[in-house]
């Protein structure tokens, strides 16, 4: 049976200001993107999302909508990627500056999508910011990503 990932991502936006936590990743997957992380064993996704926002962020985050799922295929070892995408204006706490994983910090939205980031991290805007979208899927290879396709 091919090995299985399972993580999630979470666009945390402040209802006032409309801007975005973002975080500057310095470890795995490295550069801008939404924070978020693996689940663990026997967590739900949900928890997990609150979790890892908690960890990464200091935020306590509730009322979670589904943004759908980006489902990454290897396309010779059938190995599957699977990132559970929410998004939130529902929270409390103060921001941390940073974790071991990077800097955290608020950002303007429109500043983000008018990026290129090296992690693809523009792959997944579409799911957070469109209506329409339930799932992303991309092959990909030792050779890299191939062309996403949303659904």
């Amino acid at each position: 049976m091919p090995e299985v990932e399972l993580t999630n991502m979470v666009m945390v936006q402040d209802p006032v200001t409309k801007k975005v936590v973002v975080q500057e990743r310095i470890k795995s997957w490295k550069g801008l993107t939404f924070p978020g992380g693996h689940v663990e064993p026997r967590e739900s996704f949900v928890d997990s999302a609150i979790r890892e926002i908690r960890e990464e962020t200091g935020l306590e985050i509730r009322n979670l909508q589904s943004c759908g799922v980006i489902h990454w295929c290897h396309t010779e070892t059938s190995v599957r990627y699977l990132v559970f995408l929410y998004r939130t204006q529902d929270f409390d706490g103060e921001l941390l500056d940073a974790t071991d994983e990077g800097r955290v910090y608020w950002a303007d939205i429109a500043d983000i999508v008018d990026r290129t980031y090296p992690n693809d991290f523009q792959m997944y805007l579409p799911m957070f910011l469109e209506d329409g979208h339930n799932e992303a899927f991309g092959p990909w290879n030792d050779q890299g990503n191939l062309p996403i396709q949303y659904k």
